[in-house]
């Protein structure tokens, strides 16, 4: 007679891997749920925001299956999410990484920069999520922190962030659950500072 072993012993999430195929995809769905799941509990809301696109043709084979053939962008994207939480206004956009050593600055986009400054100076909190895959590490770059780095840059300094800096002046974020990346934690430490100043 065959042995069962139950129950099934799983290891708990944190020591779980997820495979790094198609990982940026999976980052985004990854936000998404942990946005779902902030609204369920009435933590926060927070939403993706749907690209500006205008479709110029479309092909209608039947009714059911319309396929857009061609389409362009109305006006660059500025961020990819934004909501409310305790009574701040938070915009940010997600940010996926290959390198084990640096996150390159030329994968933010100056609209985007000009977009997280408008956001704080009306208050809000602006940042961005960063994802390094292949270390599995994730970590919140405030808008302040972002803008220093940006400045390095335009005035001939590095055009990148190494791991080491990321390290000592991000927040880092771990994986859980059912929160995935419980990112609002580190907006909390935000709050604080914002409250200290």
């Amino acid at each position: 007679m065959p042995k069962y072993n139950y129950p099934i012993k799983r290891k708990p999430f944190e020591q779980r891997k997820i495979s790094t195929s198609n990982r940026g995809m999976l980052f985004e769905e990854l936000i998404n749920e942990t946005n779902d799941q902030y609204i369920k509990r009435d933590i926060a809301i927070i939403y993706k925001k749907p690209i500006p696109i205008q479709i110029v043709n479309v092909d209608y084979p039947s009714r059911s299956m319309a396929k857009i053939e061609e389409a362009y962008y109305k006006t660059p994207s500025t961020t990819d999410y934004n909501g409310v939480y305790k009574g701040y206004y938070i915009d940010f956009d997600a940010k996926q990484c290959n390198s084990t050593t640096s996150f390159p600055l030329t994968n933010v986009h100056n609209h985007q920069i000009l977009h997280l400054n408008r956001i704080e100076r009306h208050g809000g909190i602006g940042f961005l999520l960063l994802y390094f895959n292949k270390l599995g590490e994730i970590y919140l770059l405030p808008n302040k922190e972002l803008n220093e780095f940006v400045e390095r840059a335009n005035e001939g300094g590095r055009k990148s962030i190494s791991i080491d800096e990321i390290r000592e002046s991000c927040i880092p974020i771990k994986e859980s659950f059912p929160i995935r990346i419980p990112y609002l934690d580190a907006v909390d430490i935000l709050i604080e500072r914002k409250a200290r100043n």
